[in-house]
């Protein structure tokens, strides 16, 4: 069973390396160019990296890879399908998407930490 402490950091974690570490040409490129989604990726990555020592995962290099693996097929499907829905103005419809897309991340990562934690 995970702690309150780790699935918070797990969740900060994320916040920072998903929202304020993605440039905002990032955010409006990724769904276009597979150049800017792998950048966003990379750095997203990175931070994973930097961090998995400090939440104590022994085998943290292979969940950072795993992770920013996992990151770059969901951001590719949900992205391009949040830019049609934002494109046409269902606002409504994109507010799922970008839920659903955070839901998918934080449940990978927590799946993937009870995993790589052992």
């Amino acid at each position: 069973m995970l702690s309150f402490y780790e699935v918070a950091m797990v969740m900060l974690l994320h916040w920072v390396a998903d929202f304020i570490l993605q440039t905002l040409k990032q955010s409006r490129n990724k769904s276009k160019s597979n150049k800017y989604l792998t950048a966003h990726v990379a750095t997203y990555t990175a931070m994973l990296f930097l961090m998995c020592f400090q939440l104590g995962l022994l085998n943290g290099s292979i969940w950072a890879l795993a992770n920013g693996g996992a990151h770059w097929c969901t951001d590719w499907a949900t992205s391009r399908i949040t830019s049609r829905l934002w494109t046409k103005g269902d606002v409504h419809n994109f507010f799922i998407v970008i839920g659903f897309d955070q839901m998918i991340h934080l449940l990978t990562l927590l799946a993937t930490y009870l995993y790589f934690r052992a």
